[in-house]
């Protein structure tokens, strides 16, 4: 048996309000989306608040909050608004991630070195809310660095690994986040990963020991439209589980 420590698999359902709110419907419902991803095996659900509201609204979190069996992790922006949001729901988590009104998905991680005073507020009203925080970064040392005591958990930003178009590129960035990893992890800080992953290039970041959670969306709803999400969930954590040696 592996010594490595089981890899748990957070399960995003924006968009799954996306295909609802393309139409103004009230389906898809996301909410029940969550509960089924949650059957299907699902360690957590990840949902994305943001500011324009063009997925997940602020009912869905409401409906889903007394009924999810998983921890439940809120993405948010930097911003009173959400803060106050959040505070008053108080899900187990929130990861406080970038936003612009503009991109199509978040395009990178987090700037503490840039706004450290900021951040640090955000992370102390959080934690003062009983909620952990998660800090959703590039691998890059001054980041790490920024976050010192900020917050019980980091989350790698693998977008540039995923959207790297050549195996060259690819192995140095898993180098970079490994090499993170690993430095995170003798700062005393529990690390997630995810953007943009999938069942194609899941198998180098879920092999990462010091990595102990993905969080995954946009793929898995994707696939889930032509074999049900269920079947997309055992999919993604076989080659988790593949990768992982389990």
């Amino acid at each position: 048996m592996s010594s490595v420590p089981k890899l748990r698999l957070g399960v995003n359902i924006d968009h799954v309000a996306t295909v609802r709110q393309a139409r103004g419907t009230d389906y898809p419902d996301p909410v029940a989306a969550a509960l089924l991803a949650a059957g299907a095996g699902a360690d957590g659900i990840t949902l994305h608040l943001r500011e324009d509201r063009r997925h997940i609204q602020d009912h869905d979190l409401k409906r889903l909050l007394p009924l999810c069996p998983v921890p439940i992790n809120l993405e948010m922006a930097v911003t009173d608004e959400m803060l106050a949001i959040a505070c008053a729901a108080r899900p187990a988590h929130v990861c406080l991630v970038p936003e612009k009104r503009q991109e199509r998905t978040t395009e990178g991680g987090l700037d503490i070195a840039g706004a450290p005073r900021l951040i640090a507020q955000a992370c102390a009203r959080l934690h003062d809310a009983g909620i952990a925080v998660s800090l959703f970064i590039d691998p890059e040392a001054a980041q790490l660095d920024a976050a010192q005591g900020l917050a019980p958990n980091l989350e790698i930003n693998t977008g540039a690994y995923a959207e790297a178009n050549d195996a060259k590129t690819r192995d140095a960035l898993i180098e970079k986040i490994a090499g993170f990893a690993r430095s995170a992890t003798a700062a005393g800080f529990q690390v997630h990963a995810g953007h943009g992953l999938n069942c194609d290039n899941v198998a180098p970041v879920a092999a990462i020991a010091d990595i102990v959670e993905l969080n995954i969306g946009h793929a898995l709803i994707a696939r889930a439209l032509f074999i049900g999400l269920p079947g997309a969930i055992a999919e993604l954590r076989a080659e988790m589980l593949r990768a992982r040696g389990h």
